[in-house]
């Protein structure tokens, strides 16, 4: 059953938790301004600053600070400092049930794909792949309006596609799915893979060469498991390649789906992280180049 997190609003806590990659004060102190200038309270992870080789301290510190925030009855939402790498270290351990009873808005990307994936499939809950607080600027607020809107806003949103490519021409509607491709691949087969029949699957990737991007999306095909997907978006792609290889390498992989597939919409690792709430119904609309959320994220 889906649930939707009650929406943020003005004045209310934001949590930021380091479920993977570690950080420093000086990473994210400018993601925090940011987040208290538009009007929210920060708290911190008690664990957050910790470092334990390429994580952000041990798996029961990074565990203990992720169930502390669906906790606390005061926090409304759980931002995630940065991605990395260590999220699905976590999987097996999360209390999902806690999750499902404390329903809260878990805002995250890359490496975060893995937890934001597993807890929508175990609990039903909306999630939102969108920016880490690491990555939030005053000077570029666009992303974040977008992202604010939906978490506060009970109607949808939509964006334009003009700037992207069509692969292969269509319309659809269905239950938007995704995240970083990898993390995809690497859940498939394991317990926490939500299903892609009847999604709009998104996708995206960071500094992976052509050949790679080729054996995922082989990958994805032999596996089956976007068999009965309605549509494929892509995000950013950056620094995978030239562009028009990617395109024909999504043509080669993904056509056989015989469903409308874009790439270049304004999500991931690029410059632009558009917020992409996974749960939801989404449109994917090739002709007039729009893809739309067509119902609210959050609950009133």
């Amino acid at each position: 059953m889906k649930i939707k997190p009650p929406r943020l609003n003005q004045g209310e806590e934001i949590g930021v938790i380091a479920p993977a990659g570690p950080v420093t004060q000086e990473d994210i102190e400018p993601g925090i301004s940011l987040l208290e200038s538009l009007g929210f309270e920060v708290v911190l992870s008690s664990h957050l600053y910790e470092r334990d080789r390429y994580l952000a301290g041990s798996d029961g510190k990074r565990l203990h600070d992720l169930h502390s925030m669906f906790q606390n009855k005061k926090v409304r939402a759980i931002f995630c400092a940065r991605g990395g790498y260590g999220s699905m270290r976590l999987l097996e351990a999360v209390d999902y049930e806690l999750v499902r009873k404390n329903p809260k808005i878990i805002v995250g990307y890359s490496d975060v794909t893995a937890l934001l994936l597993a807890v929508y499939n175990k609990t039903g809950l909306v999630t939102f792949h969108g920016p880490a607080v690491k990555d939030l600027d005053a000077k570029n607020r666009e992303d974040i309006d977008f992202l604010l809107s939906l978490l506060s806003s009970e109607i949808g949103k939509s964006v334009s596609l003009a700037q992207g490519e069509v692969i292969r021409p269509g319309k659809a509607e269905g239950v938007v799915v995704g995240g970083n491709l990898s993390l995809i691949c690497n859940l498939i087969a394991t317990p926490f893979m939500p299903s892609l029949k009847g999604a709009i699957v998104f996708i995206e990737e960071k500094d992976e060469p052509l050949y790679r991007l080729d054996r995922m999306m082989t990958y994805l095909k032999l596996s089956g498991v976007l068999d009965g997907c309605v549509g494929v978006v892509g995000g950013e792609f950056l620094g995978c390649g030239e562009n028009s290889s990617l395109l024909r390498l999504m043509d080669e992989k993904l056509s056989y789906l015989n469903v409308p597939i874009f790439c270049g919409l304004p999500s991931g690792h690029g410059p632009r992280n558009m917020p992409i709430p996974i749960g939801v119904r989404g449109m994917l609309d090739t002709e007039n180049k729009v893809f739309s959320i067509v119902e609210s994220c959050v609950s009133s």
